[in-house]
């Protein structure tokens, strides 16, 4: 089965992921270079069937036109360069998905890194939940993540300050 193609951008087609992507799924997720960023407690890709199960949930949730965790695949050539996702922040009560407040995210493999391709294809998210009717858009990173705190300045984000607000973290958090 293809995966459909979300949106595009000059150098990217976002797509869905597909079970044949398991492969670079865990090349980029059992990197502790790129978890160190991820989730309340930061943890690696232990193993390849993890990929596969992530995958799945990431299907489920991509379900919805709005929302999704997607591939960000280069056009020339074909690699998968890392997730863009926008998704629902946690409520901050109960941590189940959020009625209102979204997030934009990315997550890159480091031979990804240094390109622009973080920035675009968040941007490319950014302008796929405007027209979808989102009226704002979060960023949420890490203090000490230095590589998105800049590509949220790129983006034109407005920082909010460091809140405890969402994942159980202190977070410094932009809003669009």
């Amino acid at each position: 089965m293809i995966p459909k193609v979300v949106y595009e951008t000059d150098r990217l087609l976002v797509r869905d992921w597909a079970d044949t992507d398991g492969d670079r799924v865990f090349d980029i997720y059992r990197r502790w270079e790129v978890s160190r960023w991820l989730g309340a407690e930061p943890r690696v890709m232990t193993d390849r069937g993890a990929a596969e199960k992530v995958i799945e949930r990431w299907s489920e949730r991509n379900r919805d036109a709005t929302y999704g965790v997607w591939a960000v695949e280069e056009r020339t050539t074909g690699v998968v360069a890392g997730t863009v996702l926008l998704v629902p922040l946690p409520d901050p009560s109960d941590g189940t998905a959020s009625k209102g407040e979204v997030e934009v995210g990315w997550h890159f493999h480091p031979d990804a890194w240094g390109r622009g391709l973080a920035t675009e294809s968040a941007r490319g998210a950014i302008s796929h939940g405007f027209k979808a009717g989102l009226s704002e858009i979060y960023a949420v990173v890490r203090p000490d993540n230095v590589a998105s705190l800049a590509v949220c300045g790129r983006l034109g984000m407005r920082s909010l300050g460091r809140m405890e607000r969402w994942y159980g973290a202190s977070m410094e958090a932009f809003v669009l």
